[in-house]
């Protein structure tokens, strides 16, 4: 419990220093990056071994 509470108090700490020091800071850049580069996904059919999968409703029958 005592380390609990320690961990929970550091990272208020931090997170209170931070959030104080934000405006002094500036924000923070901004990564575009994703929403500008296209991402291709080739779209080959996929072949699946083995019978499909079936959950078991009803443990004590297998």
């Amino acid at each position: 419990m005592f380390l609990l509470a320690t961990v929970t108090l550091c990272c208020g700490v931090v997170a209170g220093t931070l959030t104080l020091l934000e405006p002094a800071l500036g924000p923070p850049p901004e990564r575009l990056v994703a929403e500008r580069a296209t991402i291709e996904i080739p779209r080959t059919p996929v072949r699946v071994v083995g019978a499909p999968f079936e959950p078991n409703v009803n443990p004590r029958e297998r």
